[in-house]
């Protein structure tokens, strides 16, 4: 059964949840603190947008209704056995500096169909969803009451308008052990190439994709790379909304939107490089910061295929959540940004990101916060399905990167949280917790990884694997040697393979084993690379470990 509440107890799963950790009520008592006008820049932009303060004229332009409205393609998210998200953003100008995508300031009816086969001759639902100018124009469908383990075709129209077919999914139902076919990826930057890894994942027919994070860069646009951004650094709903717009228009994205449903979660760039809880980036809250980060929550929520109860709501939004494939795996969502302390050693510049410093041992210190922790660890045990995945952004492993004595890690990571991460893997053992896979992104390098039950000693039992994919884009074209990977094999010989071309991972699980194969492409700096598995591995059920393939 899937928990979409983010572990409210006794909460029905199909309606929308409000709820907020008590750790995050701490943080968001603290915001408030910061200013009683923490919503102005953001609120009044969004007043603004639905014509509440009569900024915009009441009077929509016809001339919209003869341009594709579906220029942002389409999408479907967190399937469960019975259930599934439909998402679409019309937008006739997706490129219009307001971020409204040249949509009138009126509600617009979407007509949605759902069926079991491409042509549409046999139409399981149909319905209409308002399309409203306050959220961008964006629709989020939950559709219940539908069969399990099925493949699902759905589409979109609006006046004259249909938009491309979508394929999805509803998973296997409780008891059902068939094999799953997935995808990881991570960090797509507009500006460092082309988004080709995302069309040669379509051309795997997953069946699900984890977006891991970094799905958009916030910042300024820069000459001479391969693309542009438009604007400045994103700091107001206008500038997060025009920024997943230009993401959204391209091809290769919308398609692999369009081949299966995604379940996501963000790191940092979905705001801002390097925040942390209720800190930005230098560690120095003010009221610009609380009314940026209610921007781009909300600007989040409207471009991604998420159900109503993960809509933002008093400067928070409920990302950490439970899925499953039937009884063979259980999907445990995490958000290792909202919730977390100040990174370990912050000293508002740049030195504090790989470092050496008592604070990362800090017990007090929290990755996940003390009520999404809990969460995770009683889902875990309470789970019985073979494989326990953990769908999250930064790097788990112990990674070390000095040479000789002096240990050199990243703060920004579990490395830099590590009383979360001993209570973490100290659970799997304790509880019995069988085959634990944590997918990860944030990088820019695929990573296999074993986990110890302690890092600092080597020769400890191997209790589960991290999978690290390489960036889409970020970082360029990337090498297949990465700088100091001499090191890093020696000092932490629990990290297994370092790549440093673009790409994402494949894996397929099943009751006796995953396979696991890292995809490259040659190339993000030139349209259509070709894509190549660069290594693979076998993990078997119950004995955790990687065995080259």
């Amino acid at each position: 059964m899937s928990d979409l509440s983010g572990g409210l107890l006794g909460h029905d799963p199909h309606e929308p949840t409000r709820f907020i950790a008590p750790d995050r009520r701490a943080n968001l008592a603290a915001q408030r603190r910061l200013t009683r006008r923490h919503f102005t820049a953001a609120g009044l932009t969004t007043l603004a947008a639905s014509g509440v303060l009569g900024v915009l004229p009441a009077a929509a332009d016809a001339t919209w209704k003869a341009k594709d409205p579906f220029t942002l393609g389409i999408a479907s998210g967190d399937p469960t056995s019975s259930s599934v998200v439909l998402w679409t953003r019309l937008a006739v100008d997706p490129h219009a500096t307001d971020g409204r995508g040249g949509m009138p300031d009126q509600v617009i009816p979407v007509h949605w169909e759902l069926s079991r086969d491409e042509r549409f001759a046999v139409i399981l639902r149909r319905g209409t969803e308002q399309a409203l100018p306050e959220a961008a124009h964006s629709v989020h469908v939950e559709l219940e009451g539908l069969p399990a383990g099925t493949e699902l075709y759905y589409r979109f129209r609006t006046g004259k308008h249909v938009s491309a077919v979508g394929r999805t999914l509803t998973t296997p139902a409780d008891g059902d052990t068939r094999s799953l076919r997935m995808i990881h990826v991570s960090c797509s930057h507009w500006e460092g190439g082309y988004f080709t890894a995302y069309r040669r994942a379509a051309e795997d027919r997953p069946d699900l994709v984890f977006g891991l994070g970094d799905y958009i860069y916030e910042g300024r646009g820069v000459d001479g790379r391969v693309r542009r951004h438009p604007g400045s650094t994103c700091t107001t709903l206008e500038d997060y909304r025009l920024r997943y717009a230009t993401y959204k228009t391209d091809p290769d994205l919308q398609l692999l939107h369009a081949t299966a449903p995604w379940i996501v979660t963000w790191d940092d760039h979905e705001i801002q490089d390097n925040w942390a809880g209720v800190y930005p980036k230098d560690g120095v809250p003010t009221d610009a910061w609380v009314a940026r980060k209610i921007a781009a929550e909300q600007a989040y929520y409207e471009n991604m295929p998420l159900r109503r109860s993960s809509a933002p709501s008093g400067g928070s939004i409920q990302l950490f959540r439970r899925l499953s494939w039937g009884d063979l795996a259980t999907f445990h969502v995490l958000d290792t940004r909202q919730y977390r302390d100040l990174q370990a050693c912050h000293d508002g510049g740049k030195t504090w990101w790989f470092t050496d410093c008592a604070e990362q041992a800090d017990p007090s210190r929290t990755l996940l916060g003390q009520a999404q922790q809990q969460w995770l660890i009683d889902g875990m045990t309470q789970s019985s399905a073979t494989w326990q995945l953990l769908a999250q952004s930064v790097f788990f492993a112990k990674r070390d990167n000095a040479d000789g004595p002096t240990t050199t890690l990243s703060s920004d990571g579990w490395d830099g949280y590590r009383a979360s991460r001993d209570a973490l893997v100290s659970a799997w053992s304790e509880r019995g917790i069988a085959n634990p896979v944590v997918l990860t992104g944030d990088v820019h390098v695929h990573f296999a990884n074993e986990l110890k039950a302690d890092f600092w000693e080597p020769d400890s039992p191997t209790v589960g694997v991290e999978l690290v994919t390489s960036s889409i884009t970020s970082g360029g074209d990337g090498s297949d040697v990465v700088r100091g990977e001499e090191t890093v094999y020696a000092e932490n010989p629990h990290i297994r393979y370092i790549r440093g071309r673009r790409g994402y991972v494949l894996s397929e699980y099943s009751t006796d084993a995953l396979r696991v194969d890292y995809k490259t492409v040659s190339a993000v700096t030139v349209p259509d690379a070709e894509v190549s598995i660069d290594r693979s591995y076998l993990v078997p059920a119950g004995e955790p470990g990687l065995h080259e393939a």
